[in-house]
């Protein structure tokens, strides 16, 4: 069960060898009514209330800042007579007198003396008053420009603006509008922006980004925190995988192990032998699958989520190792044991291409990010590149490759990664023609590339995954341990919502599922009575997992059926592609 004979192709035995924009202040007219009526009738102010006071089951919040975030949230809801209230009840004001009296200059358009608050407010850092400065003075430049008093405007320019200069570049561009004022709003503010009050609401926006928070709260900072906590939450709930992003206030998240595909749904049997590759569409609308029985299937996944044959591929003279499908999900590369390789059109099922190279074997390929090249493996320990009419465009020669070898290409198309060594990854910088090397203490049997393309998920002969960020320096981040491998190719995978979740296949004919960031296993997956050699999870459905296995069977795992709607599966949950059930 899952065994296999001596002449079996090598790349499938391996050797074991090596928005208080528009508030009110404390004191405004407008809330004096509600004041009048309320606030006989509401608590005063404690007299412990100080910069100092901590707050919260922790005592970890301090109490100024907490009431201060939550006025200006009051006041970014629109709620002003609110936020004016809690600031009177509370006796903590958002903002200062003098903060109060800069906004108000600004909204205003009293351009010098609000330059001149500006200097009062006490802020730190030096860059930014100047900028803070340039954004204003500019503001009145355009201002003096758009009455046409250009003397006025040249002046303010020399002696106000250019010794707060920060921006050497846009002096100059402000220099030019002297010549051609009538011209002025092409690099000054736009034109919807030139009238009426929202000119002075926007500049307010820019300048208050360059004010510490402690002297103007920063935009929506409310909302920003419970978001971070939100995604903490999200992070550390083990069996997060819902397309649903939106999470109660009400309570803290945690999910059930009933998102996890967990559930066969399907049983395909439409190959003769050993299942050994498999994987989805970048759409989730196909799954594709390679078998030694020297064919491969192209499977359609539809709305309901059944999976059905389209295509059975023939014309492959030796085993299939690999499948690799083009970017627009339109095109898909077939690759035979070092043999040839043929592109199919995904519609029509019809081979499109061969490509061979003379006394050489192809032993792995992959689609260039474009669509417009493909990259092979070949026996040689080269590493090539072809347009799709087979031309070769780009060859990198020497130790490169190897006779067992995945292939894979960043999204951006600058890195291109080979197995270069039994323990070594190589990733290959194009552009640049810069080598790193990933390197393991053990034999490297597969691997495979993150979406993101910012990390590698490494399978090694000593029944370990290592997850590898590149982003930078490479390094390990987690190890994934449990599932079994001992002469076979077994593959694994990304997959859930946001991959949060690493997939493998295992030669006790189990799949064995774990959380990627804490390295947990959570769930292995019985059902196949062979070595379970590869697995894909769905990119677009979280809750759909597909394995393939030397029992000859592919498994579609998805969530209970129990609680699926009944047109979701069929009689018990379990289809055979053959008509027959169990």
């Amino acid at each position: 069960m899952g065994g296999v004979e001596d002449d079996e192709p090598p790349s499938k035995r391996l050797k074991a060898s090596s928005g208080d924009l528009g508030s009110l202040t404390s004191n405004s007219s407008i809330v004096e009514p509600v004041l009048n009526g309320l606030c006989d009738r509401m608590a005063k102010p404690l007299t412990t209330q100080g910069s100092k006071e901590l707050i919260g089951p922790k005592g970890s919040i301090k109490k100024v800042e907490f009431v201060r975030i939550i006025t200006k949230a009051l006041y970014t809801l629109g709620y002003e007579k609110s936020g004016a209230l809690l600031e009177q009840e509370s006796g903590i004001n958002l903002h200062s007198s003098e903060v109060n009296l800069f906004r108000d200059q600004i909204l205003g358009g009293k351009w010098d003396e609000s330059v001149a608050t500006l200097r009062k407010i006490g802020m730190p850092n030096g860059y930014a008053l100047k900028s803070a400065t340039f954004l204003i003075l500019e503001q009145k430049f355009f201002e003096l420009l758009e009455k046409n008093r250009v003397m006025n405007a040249l002046s303010t320019l020399r002696h106000e603006i250019t010794p707060v200069c920060v921006d050497a570049k846009r002096l100059r561009e402000l220099s030019r509008y002297i010549v051609c004022s009538s011209q002025y709003g092409n690099i000054g503010f736009s034109s919807k922006d030139m009238v009426g009050q929202n000119r002075y609401l926007n500049l307010l926006e820019e300048v208050q980004k360059l004010l510490p928070p402690t002297i103007m709260i920063p935009e929506r900072r409310l909302e920003h925190l419970v978001e971070q906590a939100l995604s903490v939450q999200r992070r550390e709930c083990v069996f997060h995988n819902s397309l649903d992003g939106s999470l109660s206030l009400y309570s803290d998240h945690q999910c059930g192990k009933d998102q996890i595909p967990s559930h066969t749904l399907q049983v395909l049997q439409a190959h003769s032998d050993e299942v050994w590759f498999l994987k989805f569409s970048n759409n989730g609308k196909y799954l594709a699958s390679a078998s030694n029985d020297k064919t491969a299937i192209i499977w359609e996944v539809s709305e309901s989520k059944e999976v059905s044959l389209k295509h059975k591929l023939i014309g492959h003279e030796r085993s299939i190792l690999t499948v690799a499908w083009s970017p627009d999900d339109s095109q898909l590369l077939t690759c035979g044991v070092e043999e040839a390789v043929r592109r199919w059109d995904v519609n029509t099922g019809s081979c499109l291409q061969i490509y061979t190279k003379a006394g050489l074997g192809i032993i792995s390929c992959g689609w260039f990010p474009d669509g417009k090249c493909i990259l092979f493996g070949l026996s040689d320990k080269s590493i090539t590149m072809w347009d799709l009419e087979g031309k070769e465009v780009e060859c990198w020669k020497g130790q490169r490759t190897l006779r067992i070898s995945d292939m894979a290409v960043t999204n951006n198309g600058k890195w291109i990664m080979s197995m270069c060594r039994e323990s070594a990854i190589l990733l290959l910088d194009r552009e640049a023609s810069v080598e790193r090397l990933i390197e393991e203490d053990n034999t490297i049997t597969s691997f495979t590339l993150s979406k993101d393309s910012k990390f590698l998920l490494v399978n090694l002969v000593n029944q370990e995954i290592h997850l590898w960020s590149i982003a930078g320096d490479p390094k390990v981040i987690c190890k994934y341990k449990g599932h079994m491998r001992t002469r076979f190719v077994i593959r694994s995978c990304f997959g859930g919502y946001e991959q949060s979740f690493i997939a493998s296949g295992s030669e006790d004919s189990q799949v064995y599922l774990w959380h990627r960031e804490t390295g947990e296993l959570i769930e292995t997956l019985s059902g196949h009575s062979g070595a379970v050699n590869s697995v894909s999870w769905n990119p677009v459905d979280p809750h759909m997992l597909a394995s393939a296995s030397d029992d000859r069977t592919i498994r579609i795992w998805g969530l209970n059926p129990v609680t699926l709607k009944p047109k979701d599966v069929c009689a018990n949950g379990v289809i055979h592609c053959n008509g027959n059930s169990r």
